[in-house]
């Protein structure tokens, strides 16, 4: 049987993939698909914080709402994060199904909807995001 810590490591794990895929994606010119995996990316990062705290979060793709529950479990620095963290969360799980169905109504494929710029913001801030996430594991495995 795993601990929450072995399942919040390798949520860690694919998240750091997903990051991987979004920068390949991005060197390739898949905007639409580089936004979706940094998406997956900060997802499975809250995941990890929230299973290594023992939290049973919603089965749904943006779980911020669970994370500021626990904000006084946090350690301060990501505490002073948690604005970015919540807003990353919640700005790319709006985009996630655009970036893998395009607009159906309006007949637009996904990647007519995203551009260059799209891409590499998402980038960034997922890269921010799995820093931090990578931070509280590697702190929270330190002794005092």
């Amino acid at each position: 049987m795993s601990s929450n810590r072995e399942l919040g490591e390798a949520y860690l794990e694919d998240a750091e993939y997903s990051l991987l895929e979004c920068e390949q994606a991005l060197k390739n010119g898949y905007y639409h698909r580089a936004v979706r995996r940094a998406q997956e990316c900060i997802e499975l990062c809250l995941k990890a914080i929230l299973r290594l705290y023992g939290i049973e979060y919603p089965k749904t793709h943006e779980v911020s709402g669970s994370l500021i529950t626990i904000k006084d479990k946090l350690p301060g620095w990501l505490v002073e994060e948690l604005d970015f963290v919540v807003e990353a969360s919640v700005s790319l799980a709006l985009q996630r199904a655009p970036s893998f169905y395009g607009d159906e109504y309006r007949r637009a494929p996904a990647r007519k909807l995203f551009k260059r710029e799209d891409a590499e913001k998402a980038l960034d801030t997922a890269r921010r995001v799995f820093k931090l996430t990578r931070r509280l594991y590697d702190e929270w495995c330190t002794p005092f």
